[in-house]
């Protein structure tokens, strides 16, 4: 079992950069793939980049170029730096957490792969 509590978010205007953090509580935080996921209240949830425990990174389209995910296993804190962030980025966000058995190559971004996830965090990008 793996607790996680987000913190970071806000409101930002179109253009601007916002760093969402994701602190793990539990055993082994360098085992875990890792992986932020968005979901509009009417919509399902979309991955937005992951990182496994090899450090491959895997992002959805709509964020490569803009958005970065990185983890520090010294901190068991895994984070998302948005940059250039645009109206279409609001979105409550979380974090997920898991221990994949296999080695799934580019680490994809299925929600269903992620047992675990953060209490979510709410960005808001004003055009």
């Amino acid at each position: 079992q793996v607790r996680l509590v987000q913190s970071g978010g806000g409101s930002v205007q179109g253009g601007g950069s916002l760093r969402l953090s994701c602190v793990a509580s539990g055993p082994s935080f360098s085992r875990l793939s890792l992986a932020w996921f968005r979901q509009h209240p009417i919509k399902e949830r979309e991955g937005v980049a992951v990182i496994d425990k090899e450090g491959r990174t895997n992002y959805a389209d709509s964020v490569k170029g803009r958005f970065t995910i990185s983890k520090d296993d010294a901190e068991n804190t895994l984070y998302l730096q948005m940059n250039n962030l645009k109206p279409e980025d609001t979105n409550m966000y979380y974090c997920a957490a898991d221990v994949w058995d296999y080695d799934l190559g580019t680490p994809p971004l299925f929600p269903s792969l992620f047992a675990n996830w953060g209490q979510g965090t709410q960005v808001t990008v004003s055009s």
